[in-house]
């Protein structure tokens, strides 16, 4: 059975959902600690300084899965930090979603309790808002995507005195991480995909703008609603196909058929959506398996796929759904 990433203090909510990781050997899955009695404003600050670190023995490039030594003598009771590889994407904000991969391992034994390489797709975690261990909230905001950082984090600033028992994690362990920053996304992130012809004049049309803005919807006039589901692209992207068994990161719009009011959008809240395919109404996890990540999707959902008969609340029975869905990342 897959257990939640050792870097996640989990929060509460239907959606909030953890990346899983292989441990280094392949075998046991990683681990979740308990949220730390403090508060995230409370998180301990640490020193950041340039070393002593272990060196990489093999895997050296960004997206390579890293082989890193054991530490060299005493670790610094600071955080010792140096960007292996430096990136020019997107700089990481407080509250943004960060797309990683990484991989864990203790200082003075070199044993790997949690890697996102083997699970063959980056994790993806809120950063800077206390779901993480408190240096990776302080270290990581401020990086670009396309970095590869390196850290050693002492106990005051990884797990503390307790540990993490379930990731084989003491509590004067000093911790060692690779992490390859892929993406990082917020409110006003959009997909990026290229555009695709919207030639059938019966379905609605969708914007095409890339400015985090929410995209227009256009409804086809005097047409009865498809029986049957749709999924096209808006924009195609080139990044991993989803799988009816993934999580997504979304930007989304919804509006009903009939008006074409809209009843919700991330948009208007300024905050992401993160959710599991097997959370969602069937239309969503329907339409979106097998399109790729970086995509914008037209979907329209008729009532037996969405809320049916009954509605809920400002969807009334009955209603045929449209949604524009920015995927950003398949978690």
């Amino acid at each position: 059975m897959r257990r939640r990433s050792v870097l996640l203090a989990l929060p509460a909510g239907l959606f909030a959902l953890a990346a899983c990781g292989d441990d280094g050997d392949g075998g046991s899955d990683s681990v979740t600690p308990s949220p730390d009695a403090e508060s995230p404003e409370a998180a301990p600050t640490g020193k950041i300084v340039d070393g002593p670190l272990p060196e990489l023995t093999s895997g050296e490039e960004f997206g390579e899965k890293p082989t890193i030594a054991k530490g060299p003598g005493e670790p610094s009771s600071d955080i010792a930090v140096q960007v292996l590889v430096a990136g020019t994407g997107a700089e990481v904000a407080k509250g943004d979603y960060l797309q990683a991969d990484y991989l864990g391992q203790i200082w003075d034994t070199a044993k790997v309790f949690d890697n996102s390489f083997d699970g063959g797709k980056p994790a993806v975690f809120q950063i800077g808002v206390g779901q993480l261990i408190p240096a990776w909230d302080q270290v990581l905001v401020g990086k670009k995507a396309g970095d590869r950082v390196e850290m050693a984090i002492p106990p005051k600033y990884g797990y503390g005195e307790s540990g993490n028992p379930q990731g084989g994690i003491e509590g004067d362990d000093t911790l060692v991480f690779v992490v390859d920053i892929v993406g990082t996304y917020n409110g006003k992130s959009s997909a990026r995909g290229t555009e695709v012809a919207q030639d059938n004049t019966d379905l609605p049309r969708v914007g095409t703008n890339t400015d985090g803005k929410a995209p227009s919807i256009e409804l086809p006039k005097e047409t009865e609603p498809p029986k049957e589901l749709v999924a096209n692209y808006v924009l195609e992207g080139d990044g991993a196909e989803v799988k009816e068994s993934d999580a997504v990161l979304v930007q989304y719009k919804g509006v009903l058929w009939d008006n074409g009011e809209q009843f919700d959008a991330t948009y208007d809240r300024g905050q992401l959506a993160q959710f599991s395919l097997q959370q969602v109404v069937p239309g969503w996890s329907q339409g979106l398996t097998g399109k790729k990540a970086g995509s914008r999707v037209l979907i329209v959902v008729p009532p037996d796929l969405g809320y049916g008969d009954e509605g809920q609340g400002d969807i009334p029975g009955g209603a045929t759904l449209v949604f524009s869905v920015d995927i950003l990342a398949v978690v």
